[in-house]
C-alpha cells in the first residue's frame, strides 16, 4: 500500500509539474528541458552517496523520511500556486527538491525487499511489489492530467502531497525485523564505500550489461518524453486530460508485465524474455511520429502504444531486478542498486536537455523519430551480450554463469 500510494504522488506530479510549465506559464521547448533535467539531475549528483548510505540503515525509515519530504515540498507548491507564487523558478526547485528525495526512497525500496523475503521468493516479491507500481501508473498521471485541465495545476500538486502521506502511514506499519548488515567499530568512508559498489557492478558481466543497456534507454527515453509531453499538446492537439490518459494507459499493460514476468522467465530463460520484451516496448514508440489527425484517432493509438511500451517494460524490470538481486550479496544490495541507477539514469538531465533542443531546432515530429530510435538501442546491447544467454533458473548470491 505505501509503495502504491508513494508512486501514485509520483506518478502525478512527473505529469503535473511540466503540464503546469506547458499550458499555464506557456514554457518553450528549452525551458521545458530544463525543469525535467533539474527534477533528473539528484540522479546524477546524489545515487551512488545514497546506496552507501542506506546499506547502513533501516530501509523503512529511510521510506518514511522521504516521503514527508515529498509530502511537505509539494504542500508548499500547492499554496504557491494558489497564492499565485509558483512560476518557473519556484518549478525548478520543487522539481529539484522532488527529484532528491526520490533518488532515496527509490534506492530504498528496492533495497529492503531482500531485508524482508527469502532469496527464492524475489521474482514473486519483486512481480507484486511492481504490480503495485503498475497500478500507481495507472491512476498516477491520469489523476493529474485531470486535475491540472478540470480544476488547477496547485490542486493537483495537493493531490500528489497526500498520496505521500497515505505512503507513510502505510509503511510505518512495517513491523518485520530488517536484517541489516553490522557495522564495524570503524565506520568505512564513504568514498571507500562507494568504490566498492561500483567494483562489484563492473565486475559482475550481467550487471555490467545491465548498466550499459539501462544508460541507453534513460537518456534517450528522457529525451523522448520531453518531446512526447510537446508533441501531445501541441501538435495532436490534446487537452490535459487526453495527455493523462494517453500516458496512464502505461499501467495496466505495466500491470500486465508484472503478471507475465512471474512465469515467462522460468519457461523461455530470462536472456530470451529481457532481450524480446525490450525490443517490443522500446520499438512501440517507433510508431507515435507517424499519428495525425483528430483525437478520436490519435487517442487510442497512443493508448496502445503506452500499454505495449509499458508491458514491455515492466517484464525488463522485474526481470533485471530479479537477477541484479540474486547475485548481489545483502550487504551490497543498496550500493549496487545506486550504482545501476547512478550509471543507467545519471545521463537523463543531459537527455531531457538534447530533447528540448532537438524540439526547438528539428521540430517536434522529427525530433520525436530520432529519440525514439535510440531507445532500441537498449535491447540491441543486451542481445549482444552474455546476458542475453541466461536460462531459466536465477542464480544464487554471486557472480552470474551464463
Amino acid at each position: 500500500m505505501g509503495q502504491t500510494a508513494s508512486q501514485l504522488g509520483e506518478q502525478a506530479s512527473l505529469v503535473v509539474l511540466p503540464l503546469f510549465a506547458v499550458l499555464t506559464l506557456n514554457a518553450g521547448p528549452g525551458e521545458l528541458g530544463v525543469l525535467r533535467a533539474v527534477g533528473q539531475a539528484p540522479i546524477l549528483l546524489l545515487s551512488l552517496f545514497v546506496g552507501a548510505w542506506v546499506d547502513r540503515w533501516r530501509t523503512r525509515t529511510v521510506m518514511v523520511l522521504t516521503d514527508v519530504g515529498r509530502a511537505l515540498t509539494l504542500g508548499a507548491a500547492a499554496v504557491a500556486g494558489l497564492l499565485g507564487r509558483l512560476g518557473l523558478p519556484e518549478l525548478f526547485v520543487v522539481a529539484l527538491v522532488v527529484g532528491a528525495l526520490s533518488v532515496f526512497f527509490d534506492v530504498a525500496y528496492q533495497a529492503s525487499l531482500v531485508r524482508l523475503v527469502r532469496r527464492d521468493q524475489l521474482v514473486r516479491g519483486n512481480s507484486a511489489l511492481e504490480g503495485s507500481r503498475s497500478a500507481a501508473q495507472i491512476g498516477g498521471p491520469a489523476l493529474g492530467g485531470a486535475l491540472v485541465s478540470l480544476l488547477s495545476a496547485p490542486v493537483a500538486a495537493a493531490s500528489g502531497a497526500l498520496f505521500f502521506v497515505l505512503s507513510v502511514l502505510s509503511v510505518r506499519r512495517i513491523r518485520r525485523p530488517e536484517s541489516i548488515p553490522e557495522r564495524s567499530e570503524r565506520p568505512v568512508r564513504v568514498w571507500r564505500r562507494i568504490h566498492e559498489g561500483l567494483r562489484f557492478v563492473v565486475g559482475d558481466t550481467a550487471l555490467r550489461t545491465v548498466c550499459l543497456a539501462s544508460a541507453a534507454f534513460q537518456f534517450s527515453f528522457a529525451a523522448v518524453m520531453t518531446v512526447y509531453l510537446l508533441f501531445l499538446p501541441r501538435e495532436l492537439h490534446l487537452s490535459g486530460a487526453a495527455v493523462g490518459l494517453a500516458l496512464a494507459a502505461t499501467g495496466p499493460g505495466a500491470l500486465l508485465g508484472s503478471m507475465l514476468a512471474a512465469r515467462l522467465p522460468s519457461r523461455f530463460g530470462y536472456g530470451a524474455v529481457l532481450v524480446c520484451a525490450a525490443a517490443l516496448g522500446d520499438g512501440a514508440f517507433l510508431c507515435v511520429p507517424a499519428l495525425h489527425g483528430s483525437s478520436a484517432v490519435t487517442v487510442p493509438a497512443l493508448l496502445a502504444v503506452s500499454f505495449v511500451f509499458g508491458a514491455g517494460g515492466q517484464l525488463v524490470n522485474v526481470t533485471v531486478m530479479a537477477v541484479r538481486q540474486a547475485v548481489t550479496p545483502d550487504g551490497m544490495q543498496g550500493r549496487a542498486a545506486a550504482t545501476i541507477t547512478f550509471v543507467g539514469m545519471g545521463l537523463t538531465p543531459l537527455g531531457s536537455l538534447l530533447g528540448g533542443f532537438l524540439a526547438q531546432e528539428w521540430g517536434l515530429r522529427t525530433s520525436l523519430l530520432v529519440t525514439a530510435a535510440g531507445m532500441v538501442l537498449s535491447p540491441v546491447l543486451m542481445a549482444l551480450s552474455p546476458l542475453a544467454r541466461l536460462g531459466r533458473d536465477l542464480p544464487g548470491s554471486g557472480p552470474l554463469k551464463t
